[in-house]
């Protein structure tokens, strides 16, 4: 017999949480990337430096939320964080972008790259063919796949925690040995000439465009080559915190959030890093930069293992980008789950289903990420995304700062390492990147700075009809 008021079940442990943040981080990013990365910045040098410096304001960033998860374990995460260290508004500025671009518009993101590559084994999934067209917009075989791919995952995810921990688990190890295995014989079919080459002027920052073609940059424009570099790298390096919108489902969530995030984003990192430098061992820099529809590791696949080297490939990243947006769509629900408990969000989504997991909340985003599939195209979803993203990261840790200010007796199991100087420096660089980001690639920067703030007035919208309710007595 079902209970009349399902709870959240704390079903996960460390391995689990550990793996649904490495999983969640780990889609289709590494794999495509690194060819836009080096069009903007042109060397080896660079391109390790901009997933050097990416790593360390992701791993910054997961010890600063230690704290902060440490503080307030329950589910909803950064919404949660960002209401308690500023208010209302602010956590809910948060959930509305959450909703409206940043999770589901990776989902969504990850999904197409699911089915791009699913393609390579499969030709009727092909982007380039047209299922329909309405005239204002064409539909792919490739986009309604990914749709297909986001109901499936979403069903799953309504059939209970455990069920999503064990597709989440696996597929995230599988991944891990994968992309290990990769990096081993990539390393191994190093080319020493084309080593040599690309190993040779390591900081020679440029542009280096498909054809071969280069050009300098003068100091302002090249710090905005860097920034729009770091798009890709932020992007492939995000969702490392979904892990936080369910602590309430995590065991022993003051000490296993904490942990899971230094260990999720660490792994990762030295992942990512050794990918790329694998990378520079077997193509040229102008080949990184040619790749066909940037994918990068298809064309190493095909020099490490011939021509069997494409379909390695294509299912490693089916793997990996299934995986991935399983953990981004049991994390998201979770969090219009806690708006909805604040009366911010459609008042089913702060229900729980017979099996304990936010049912409706798990529809609403898999309706609203079948849309972004329909619009949005992988580059245009990247840059909308980080913006938005690393602005709220910031606001995140300088919450630290203003909690330990108003709340100094409050009780915190766990303290940000390095503090203050790595939340400090965080910020500072994340500025830099977002300030960047708006000088030179503005096109999809403020569109996601507007979506955020159009969350001002529907949440004064949502008081307004809240008052009248409580004064009609509803």
């Amino acid at each position: 017999m079902n209970q009349p008021n399902p709870s959240f079940k704390s079903s996960l442990g460390l391995m689990d949480a550990t793996m649904l943040v490495a999983g969640s981080m780990i889609g289709s990013g590494i794999f495509i990337v690194s060819a836009d990365i080096v069009r903007n910045v042109g060397s080896s040098g660079w391109l390790i430096f901009v997933w050097l410096i990416t790593g360390f304001m992701t791993l910054a960033a997961a010890l600063s939320y230690g704290e902060l998860s440490s503080m307030f374990p329950k589910a909803g995460g950064q919404y949660i964080y960002l209401k308690e260290a500023y208010n209302p508004l602010m956590g809910f500025l948060y959930g509305w972008s959450f909703f409206a671009v940043i999770q589901t518009a990776t989902i969504a993101a990850v999904g197409v790259a699911f089915a791009k590559f699913t393609a390579y084994i499969f030709p009727m999934f092909s982007e380039d063919l047209v299922v329909a067209d309405l005239g204002f917009i064409k539909i792919s075989p490739a986009q309604l796949l990914s749709i297909c791919v986001i109901i499936l995952l979403t069903y799953m995810n309504t059939r209970g925690v455990k069920s999503g921990k064990v597709i989440q688990t696996l597929f995230t190890v599988v991944k891990l040995l994968s992309l290990g295995g990769l990096i081993i014989f990539g390393f191994w079919a190093i080319d020493q000439q084309i080593w040599k080459a690309n190993w040779t002027n390591i900081w020679d920052l440029h542009k280096l465009v498909p054809s071969g073609e280069s050009g300098s940059y003068a100091f302002v424009p090249a710090l905005g080559a860097i920034a729009a570099a770091m798009v890709g790298s932020i992007f492939s390096s995000d969702s490392w915190h979904n892990v936080t919108f369910i602590a309430g489902e995590v065991k022993n969530p003051r000490r296993n959030i904490g942990l899971s995030l230094f260990l999720g984003t660490f792994i990762v990192t030295i992942i990512y890093v050794a990918a790329n430098i694998m990378y520079t061992g077997v193509l040229t820099l102008p080949e990184i930069a040619a790749a066909e529809k940037d994918r990068v590791a298809v064309t190493a696949a095909q020099v490490i293992f011939g021509t069997s080297g494409t379909l390695i490939i294509a299912i490693m990243i089916m793997i990996s980008t299934f995986g991935c947006n399983n953990g981004l769509i049991m994390a998201g629900a979770r969090v219009y789950y806690s708006m909805a408990k604040d009366g911010m969000f459609f008042k089913r989504a702060g229900e729980l289903n017979a099996n304990a997991v936010p049912g409706y909340a798990l529809w609403v985003q898999c309706i609203f990420a079948g849309l972004w599939c329909l619009t949005g195209k992988y580059g245009d979803l990247l840059d909308m995304i980080s913006f938005v993203v690393v602005v709220f990261y910031m606001l995140t840790i300088t919450g630290i700062f203003i909690l330990r200010k108003n709340r100094p007796d409050a009780e915190r199991p766990y303290k940000a390492i390095g503090y203050p100087v790595l939340p400090i420096l965080y910020i500072l660089m994340g500025l830099a990147f977002c300030i960047l980001l708006i000088m030179f690639k503005p096109k999809f920067t403020w569109p996601g700075l507007i979506i955020t703030l159009i969350g001002i007035p529907i949440y004064y919208w949502i008081l307004s009809n809240s008052k009248r309710r409580d004064a009609a007595g509803i």
